[in-house]
């Protein structure tokens, strides 16, 4: 770990570009980048914080405030995904950008290559990922510590995170329910899922098989004794997704609306921009408890929808996708944009919420021929153990390579099935 940053107190210019030129390269050594790229766009700037308190999970902390900060505002803590860093999700989730509309301190924790090869967040070990334990127990240390530096409304703190940062996110929100009161998972999983590594790809990609109460024993477990309230939990997950694949948001459906004690039959759904349709499971006062956010078309990564309109918000990148500015819509949920948590919608109720779309017939079918390689390299497949799957229907199509040929069809947006006869032309 680098030693702690301290603030730049020059008076010149030239003083604080070195200084901060210095900074990023002992950072840089050590595979902590320190600079965002674009802080220029805020009206504050993106900070690391040299100490703040114990760190067994041996992370690095960063922060964002905007300028002018009132007491008793929300905190939110964000968990970047695997290969990215605290400034990837500084510039492109939206965070900063809503911290400035409606004010309140973002939180970025930042994990790195000794904890583990690909950066990823330890959402799998149960010594890293329990309450009082690990990057658990860090991350702890960083909302405790900014908790005293902002003066936040220790009732409105809370969590978010992609990928395996939402597996953690999860995690968080079962180990610390007296914390946040919120969470959002981003193509995540459910929490304690996976104990140990090994366990990990099977959970990305297989349905656990697990009833409700078995998925909400393992909420109850990782804080014994806690008997509520729950924290309210966003699920965001795309049809098309085959890193996490869509099961983990029926299960962390499952996982919550049992915790919170409410059916896993949805109150109302509703479609919002981008291809999305919002789940709604009220709890027994008619409140929004858990909402779930199914993206139709959308592979691995956080929704976002760059642009100056009211609920826009983010910058498209890698594992940055352009649909729908998810983080506007998880605040609005939270009831941190000033219009109070997402309202139940008036809309048809709907008896189960599915993460796969169901091909119509009021949609126009396109063929597309080629060989397994090109099927996945243009995006209607996907490779699973050096075999190809046709995306939405998951056909097999054998091989991956350029010898094994078929022709798929797109029966509805992102659903692809086996078409090598009476395609349409």
């Amino acid at each position: 770990m680098s030693a702690p940053m301290s603030p730049m107190t020059s008076a010149t210019r030239r003083r604080r570009t070195l200084l901060a030129t210095l900074a990023a390269a002992v950072l840089a050594v050590v595979g902590l980048i320190a600079v965002p790229g674009a802080a220029t766009a805020n009206s504050g700037s993106l900070t690391q914080v040299g100490s703040f308190g114990s760190n067994p999970g041996n992370l690095a902390m960063y922060e964002y405030a905007p300028a002018g900060l009132a007491s008793g505002a929300p905190l939110v803590v964000a968990l970047h995904g695997c290969t990215q860093t605290a400034t990837n999700y500084y510039d492109d989730s939206g965070w900063a950008q809503l911290a400035d509309t409606y004010g309140f301190a973002v939180v970025f924790p930042q994990t790195n290559s000794t904890n583990n090869a690909l950066s990823c967040f330890s959402w799998f070990d149960s010594t890293k990922d329990t309450r009082g334990n690990g990057e658990a127990a860090s991350v702890k240390a960083m909302v405790d510590y900014a908790l005293g530096q902002y003066h936040s409304d220790t009732k409105r703190v809370f969590v978010t995170g992609l990928s395996a940062g939402a597996g953690m996110t999860a995690d968080l929100l079962a180990d610390y329910p007296d914390v946040f009161a919120g969470g959002s998972v981003d193509s995540g999983l459910a929490a304690q899922c996976a104990t140990s590594q090994s366990a990990a790809s099977g959970c990305q990609q297989n349905n656990q098989n697990l009833t409700p109460a078995q998925w909400g024993d393992k909420v109850r477990s990782s804080d014994p004794g806690w008997t509520g309230p729950w924290p309210r939990v966003a699920i965001w997950q795309g049809t098309a997704d085959y890193t996490v694949y869509p099961v983990n948001s029926t299960e962390l459906r499952d996982q919550w609306t049992n915790a919170w004690g409410i059916p896993q039959t949805a109150s109302s759904t509703q479609s919002l921009t981008g291809g999305t349709t919002e789940s709604v499971y009220d709890d027994a006062n008619g409140n929004p408890a858990v909402e779930l956010y199914s993206i139709s078309g959308m592979g691995h990564g956080l929704a976002v929808d760059p642009g100056t309109g009211s609920t826009q918000c983010g910058q498209t990148g890698a594992y940055f996708l352009g649909y729908i500015c998810s983080s506007y819509y998880t605040a609005q949920f939270w009831g941190i944009t000033g219009a109070g948590p997402s309202p139940s919608p008036s809309a048809s109720v709907s008896a189960s919420a599915s993460p796969t779309p169901t091909p119509t017939a009021t949609y126009t079918p396109s063929c597309y021929p080629g060989s397994n390689y090109a099927q996945v390299t243009a995006g209607r497949a996907h490779d699973v153990g050096g075999i190809a799957y046709a995306n939405g229907s998951n056909a097999s199509l054998g091989l991956d390579n350029v010898f094994y040929t078929h022709t798929l069809e797109e029966t509805a947006p992102g659903y692809y099935v086996i078409a090598d006869s009476g395609c349409p032309a």
